[in-house]
């Protein structure tokens, strides 16, 4: 399953604004309860060049749609943390605990 885009600045700064945010080592998860499944990345300038700033989030949109099949419906914002290194596995692990805590997975048994 695919999630949705969050394209509008209006709505991304609405989840912004009311989310509820969630830290990580290298990121930062702000969500909100919705009626479909909804997603956007934030990265701006300070990141570097449009290189890396399209690798960095070429590797959360990856991250993060290997838990959309169990993610129950939200609006997402991942925000990633400035760093040296940014990794795949790292933010998969981040973006798993971070549902995890929050309960926002359904685990079908």
């Amino acid at each position: 399953m695919r999630c949705l885009r969050l394209k509008k600045q209006k709505e991304i700064a609405s989840v912004h604004r009311i989310g509820k945010r969630v830290y990580a080592p290298t990121l930062t998860v702000v969500y909100v309860p919705s009626d479909r499944l909804k997603m956007a990345v934030c990265v701006g300038k300070k990141y570097g060049k449009s290189v890396r700033r399209n690798r960095i989030k070429r590797l959360l949109r990856a991250a993060f749609s290997r838990y959309t099949p169990d993610l129950l419906p939200c609006s997402v914002l991942l925000i990633p943390h400035v760093g040296a290194e940014y990794s795949f596995s790292a933010f998969y692990r981040d973006i798993g605990k971070i549902l995890e805590r929050e309960k926002l997975i359904e685990h079908s048994a």
